[in-house]
């Protein structure tokens, strides 16, 4: 089953989605995967972590797939621990040591999308190889958003937190990251 999500994630169908979401995509991932992300955020599916491509996939569903399908709600960002423990647990048995670049950078994207500053530092020494240029460039910039902050403030609104002014500052200037 998780080599199906594998297929369908990584295919050229989807891959134009991945940063650049509509409301329409957003809603068909939803009404195809909330049952078996359910199924992940209720650690019914562990198994998927004996295999390098069976990890990705759990990554993927709780790190990738809620963020498209609550978006908008404090629940997309429900289980990013898990993904990141699932990553973790992936790296440590050396599951991304073969894995093709694509995979690897979201296999590592729980990292970058943490508000730790260590995780942020665990993402800028993943992220800091060959072929993941791109993500390397971003995981830069989410670091220093964490490191200036403590937090994304973006997602203050959606967490129910309160902004400081310097984050209200930032999020109405050019700079200002929105997610």
């Amino acid at each position: 089953m998780y080599q199906d999500l594998i297929d369908f994630w990584f295919s050229e169908k989807v891959s134009r989605y991945w940063f650049n979401s509509t409301e329409e995509f957003d809603r068909q991932l939803f009404e195809d995967y909330a049952e078996l992300w359910q199924q992940a955020a209720d650690e019914a599916l562990t198994e998927w972590q004996e295999s390098a491509s069976g990890s990705l996939a759990l990554v993927i569903l709780l790190d990738q797939f809620p963020l498209n399908m609550f978006r908008g709600e404090a629940k997309c960002f429900s289980t990013e621990t898990q993904s990141r423990e699932v990553a973790q647990a992936a790296i440590d048995r050396g599951f991304d040591i073969d894995m093709p670049t694509k995979q690897k950078a979201f296999l590592y994207m729980p990292f970058m999308h943490s508000e730790s500053l260590d995780d942020q530092a665990k993402a800028l020494l993943l992220f800091d190889q060959p072929g993941l240029e791109d993500n390397f460039r971003f995981s830069k910039h989410h670091y220093s958003i964490v490191e200036r902050f403590g937090r994304f403030p973006h997602r203050n609104t959606i967490l129910g937190r309160d902004s400081t002014n310097a984050e209200i500052e930032y999020l109405n200037s050019k700079e200002g990251f929105q997610g």
